[in-house]
C-alpha cells in the first residue's frame, strides 16, 4: 500500500505542478463562458439584425390576401412578369424572390424562393409559416369571419410546469433548466472520462518506451504500478474539477450582481415609462388582446427584478449539491472503469500509434452512451432505454448524470452506483492480467488474440 501511495504521489505532483494546468485551470473556466457568451450574442444578433427583402410575383389569381411584413422580413409584390423582377431584383434592394404559381388553395405546389445567394433554412421556415398563415386568413375570411374575430384567434399558451411532491405538495419546476443542466453534465461527464483516460493510456506508453518502467518494476509489482498511476490522476481530475467549481461560483456571482443591477435600474425606467402610459393612454390605441396576454405573460416572469432573477427561480427546483456530489462519484467511478482499460491498451503497445484498433471498441460504449443520451433520454428520462442506459456500468455514468435533474428515485441511483463499483473492480481484474505482461513486452505488434492469451496466463 505505501509503494501505491508513492506512485499516486508521483503521478499527481507531476501533473499538478505542471504550468500548463495551472494555466488551464484557471483559464477553463473564462473559456468557457466566454464561448457560450460569445455563441449566444452573436445567435441574438443574427436574430435580430438581419433583415431580408423578398419581392414577391404572385401569378395565382385565387390568393389575393398579401404577405404581411414583419420585423426582420418585407414583402413587396410587383405586378410584372418573373422575367422581369429577376432583371431588376439586385438593383432596387432585394435579397430574394417569392414566386407564387397558380395552385388550389388547399394544396399549394410550386412556390420558389429563389436568389443570387441560398436561402438559409430559418429563412425559407419563416416564409412558409407567412405563407401558411396568409392561405389560413385568407380561408377563414372566405368562410365568413371577421377580421376582429380572426385577431382572437391567434392564442399564446404558455405552460409552467410543475412537480408534486411526496407530501403532494406542488414544487416549481423548469422543463428547460432541466434539460440544459441535465445535457452539460452528461457531455462534462464525457468530456472528463475520456481526457483523463486517454492521459493515462499516454503515461503508460511513454514510461514504456522510454524504458523506465523496468526499472519500476523491479521494485513495485505491475498492479501497484498500474492502480498508482490511474488514482494519481484521478485525483488531478478531481482536483481541477473542483477548483472549477470555486471559480466557476466566483465568475457567477460576480455576473448576478452585475446583471442584477442592471435589471433594477431597467425595472425602474419600465415602471417609470408604464406610469406615463397610464396617464397618457387613450381609447384610440389599439392593442389586441392576444397581443395583452404575451405581455402580461412575459411582464410576469421579469416582474421580480428582471432575466437574472427568472434564470434563478428556473434552477432553484434542482439539487445543485445533489447533482455536484453524483457527479463526483459518476466521474470518478466512470474514471476508474474506463482506465484501467487504457492502461491495458497502453501497456501491450509500443507507440500512441498502434492504439487505434484497440482504443476504438473501448470507446464506443462510451460514444453510444454519450449519443443516446442527450437523444432518447432528453425526451424520454424515466423509459425502459433511459433505466438500462443509466445501470450498465459502461454507459450509466453519462446516462444517470443526463437522468439526475429529472429525478431518480434512490434506489435505481443506489443501483446505479453499486453496478458500477462492481464493474470497476471487474475491469481492474482483467486490465492487471493484461498489464502485467504487457508492460514488458517490446518489438512486436500487439493483437486482440494475443491479448486474449495474456489474460489466460497464471501468475
Amino acid at each position: 500500500m505505501n509503494k501505491i501511495l508513492l506512485i499516486i504521489q508521483r503521478e499527481y505532483l507531476s501533473r499538478v505542478k505542471k504550468k500548463s494546468f495551472i494555466l488551464m485551470t484557471l483559464l477553463t473556466p473564462v473559456i468557457i463562458a466566454a464561448f457560450y457568451g460569445i455563441m449566444i450574442y452573436f445567435s441574438l444578433q443574427g436574430a435580430t439584425s438581419t433583415f431580408h427583402k423578398v419581392a414577391v410575383v404572385n401569378n395565382n389569381s385565387a390568393l389575393t390576401e398579401k404577405l404581411k411584413s414583419g420585423k426582420n422580413i418585407s414583402y413587396t409584390y410587383f405586378s410584372t412578369s418573373l422575367q422581369d423582377v429577376k432583371k431588376n431584383y439586385l438593383k432596387e434592394g432585394f435579397d430574394y424572390i417569392l414566386y407564387l404559381p397558380e395552385f388550389t388553395l388547399d394544396a399549394p405546389k410550386g412556390i420558389q424562393l429563389m436568389g443570387d445567394k441560398q436561402a438559409s433554412l430559418a429563412l425559407n421556415s419563416k416564409v412558409a409559416n407567412d405563407l401558411e398563415e396568409t392561405l389560413r386568413t385568407q380561408q377563414l375570411k372566405a368562410s365568413g369571419i371577421a377580421q376582429q374575430d380572426l385577431d382572437r384567434l391567434s392564442t399564446s399558451v404558455d405552460i409552467d410546469t410543475m412537480k408534486i411532491g411526496q407530501n403532494g405538495k406542488e414544487e416549481d419546476s423548469s422543463a428547460g433548466a432541466t434539460t440544459i443542466i441535465g445535457s452539460a453534465a452528461g457531455i462534462l461527464m464525457f468530456m472528463f472520462i475520456l481526457l483523463y483516460g486517454i492521459q493515462v493510456m499516454r503515461g503508460v506508453i511513454e514510461e514504456k518506451t522510454s524504458r523506465i518502467i523496468e526499472v519500476m518494476i523491479s521494485s513495485v509489482k505491475p498492479f501497484q504500478l498500474m492502480m498508482g498511476k490511474i488514482i494519481g490522476i484521478a485525483l488531478v481530475g478531481l482536483t481541477q474539477f473542483i477548483l472549477w467549481i470555486i471559480l466557476t461560483t466566483a465568475i457567477s456571482t460576480v455576473a448576478v450582481q452585475f446583471f442584477t443591477g442592471k435589471d433594477k435600474a431597467a425595472q425602474t425606467m419600465q415602471s417609470a415609462s408604464t406610469l406615463d402610459n397610464k396617464n397618457t393612454e387613450k381609447a384610440g390605441q389599439a392593442i389586441t388582446d392576444s397581443q395583452q396576454t404575451k405581455k402580461a405573460k412575459i411582464q410576469d416572469k421579469l416582474s421580480e427584478s428582471g432575466p437574472v432573477a427568472y434564470v434563478q427561480k428556473s434552477l432553484a427546483h434542482l439539487d445543485l449539491t445533489k447533482i455536484i456530489l453524483v457527479f463526483i462519484f459518476f466521474f470518478l467511478g466512470g474514471y476508474l472503469f474506463y482506465s484501467a482499460l487504457y492502461a491495458a491498451i497502453g501497456s501491450a503497445v509500443d507507440s500512441e500509434t498502434e492504439t487505434q484498433q484497440f482504443v476504438m471498441p473501448v470507446m464506443m460504449p462510451l460514444f453510444v452512451g454519450y449519443a443516446l443520451s442527450l437523444s432518447v433520454i432528453s425526451n424520454d428520462p424515466y423509459g425502459p432505454i433511459a433505466f438500462w442506459l443509466s445501470m450498465i456500468p459502461f454507459t450509466s455514468p453519462i446516462a444517470m448524470m443526463v437522468r439526475l435533474p429529472y429525478g431518480v428515485p434512490d434506489w435505481q441511483l443506489g443501483l446505479s452506483m453499486v453496478l458500477l463499483i462492481i464493474g470497476f473492480v471487474g475491469t481492474v481484474g482483467f486490465a492487471s492480467k493484461i498489464y502485467r505482461v504487457g508492460i514488458l513486452m517490446y518489438g512486436k505488434k500487439t493483437s486482440l488474440k494475443e491479448m486474449i492469451k495474456w489474460f489466460t496466463y497464471k501468475n
